[in-house]
């Protein structure tokens, strides 16, 4: 049983057999985000959008991956001129950012489920010269795809946690003939190049994390000057950032019994479709609270300002004096902190951060972040923080120096692609 379904074929007959439930899996998205029916034939390999020039397409799944891509997607536009960007994408949020990010100088689609058919509709109407899939992208169908059509496929800023890795680990031969369809794999972290080559990949090596050269765009701190003036420039900002279900009832706990003068706390939920059910707790507990998309003066009987806005997060990280990264309080796996660090913005994180687990031991150990084991820990570090503009000061400045000491990853990443577009790598045979 477990060589059966450790075959490509088996894999291809289970999605088929899932094809109701893809279906299905989009409705019930599109409940709290109806942009989840646009663009539906996309999912499926058929485009209305096609690039008369040579193609260089990049997958970002959701919306880090898209930011990650910034510096790149800036290095690669400048040195192949003749070349048109195809990103795409997985979730709407994903594609919105695209959009914000980079307008009409690139393409973005979706990219379609990993159905043999589909993925090959993908490969004939676009015919990428390369394809670059980002973080933890296997997607068996369609490396075997861009091994029949002799496109080369690299797996850049590559990511694989121990729960991945075992996951994958229980189908080893399909997993071990995909890493060896791929191109070349470039690794964010030792930890990570060790896993995948356990898995049966080749041709590893380590590039560091692109996020870390990520440079936070001019616009987004102008608006933090202006969102720090609308929360009132004498109060204590604490942000709560990319918060998850059940975390938001578990700061606000802490943050009642607290008794910081001014104190304005600033929840951005990770999700938008989540933005209501915020605001109802929030009624719900009788605290007096703001959205961010009145966008007007923010009165000191506002405890709590709601972050209801798109692509705003540089410039809520920029506008605040401390920064919590979600996820991480509850088992989530946490966010990625490093644009909050990118702006000086110290940061507290919980336990639960597997996600990004590299990120936030350097973090911890550069002084950038304070990690934290439950919730009290966490109340005693906020209270300590809040009260103590050195120490603020402090971790401020260690946030600048850490991510600086990390950068360097889009070099080698363009190195890596510009050999591959030279054909200087080949593709190894299954």
């Amino acid at each position: 049983m477990k060589t059966l379904f450790g075959s490509r074929f088996a894999y291809t007959l289970l999605l088929w057999l899932l094809l109701p439930y893809v279906f299905f899996h989009l409705l019930w998205r599109a409940r709290r985000q109806p942009e989840y029916l646009h663009h539906i034939g996309e999912r499926f390999g058929f485009y209305a959008v096609y690039s008369d020039k040579p193609v260089i397409w990049l997958h970002a799944v959701s919306v880090g991956e898209t930011r990650a891509t910034q510096n790149l997607v800036t290095r690669l536009r400048t040195a192949y001129p003749n070349h048109q960007i195809l990103l795409t994408h997985t979730t709407p949020t994903g594609r919105a950012t695209s959009k914000q990010l980079y307008g009409d100088s690139v393409l973005r689609v979706y990219l379609p489920y990993d159905y043999p058919f589909a993925v090959i509709n993908f490969l004939h109407c676009f015919r990428p010269e390369i394809g670059i899939l980002m973080e933890t992208e296997i997607w068996f169908n369609l490396i075997h795809a861009c091994h029949s059509f002799n496109t080369p496929l690299l797996l850049l800023n590559g990511r694989m946690s121990e729960k991945s890795s075992q996951r994958y680990a229980r189908f080893p031969r399909l997993t071990r003939t995909a890493l060896l369809g791929l191109t070349s794999i470039s690794a964010q972290t030792p930890d990570d190049a060790l896993r995948l080559t356990k898995l049966g990949a080749q041709n590893v090596s380590v590039m560091g994390n692109l996020k870390f050269d990520i440079e936070p765009p001019a616009s987004m701190l102008e608006l933090g000057k202006r969102l720090r003036d609308q929360f009132g420039p004498t109060r204590k900002i604490f942000l709560a950032a990319s918060t998850r279900e059940g975390e938001e009832s578990l700061l606000l706990d802490v943050l009642e019994q607290m008794h910081i003068p001014e104190l304005l706390v600033v929840i951005v939920p990770r999700h938008p479709q989540r933005f209501a059910a915020v605001a109802d707790l929030l009624e719900q507990r009788g605290i007096v609270f703001q959205r961010r998309s009145d966008d007007r003066i923010v009165t000191a009987e506002i405890r709590v300002v709601l972050g209801d806005s798109m692509g705003e997060m540089f410039a809520y990280y920029a506008a605040a004096d401390l920064a919590f990264i979600g996820g991480s309080l509850l088992p989530f796996g946490g966010q990625n902190l490093i644009e909050a660090c990118a702006v000086g913005t110290p940061v507290l994180i919980g336990p639960y951060t597997h996600n990004f687990a590299e990120a936030t031991q350097l973090a911890v150990r550069a002084g950038a972040a304070i990690q934290v084991n439950d919730v009290r820990e966490f109340n005693d570090s906020l209270h300590q923080l809040l009260n103590d503009q050195g120490a603020l000061s402090k971790m401020s400045q260690r946030c600048i120096g850490f991510v600086k000491s990390n950068q360097g990853a889009t070099n080698k990443a363009l190195q890596i692609i510009t050999s591959a577009l030279k054909k200087d790598f080949r593709i190894q045979s299954n």
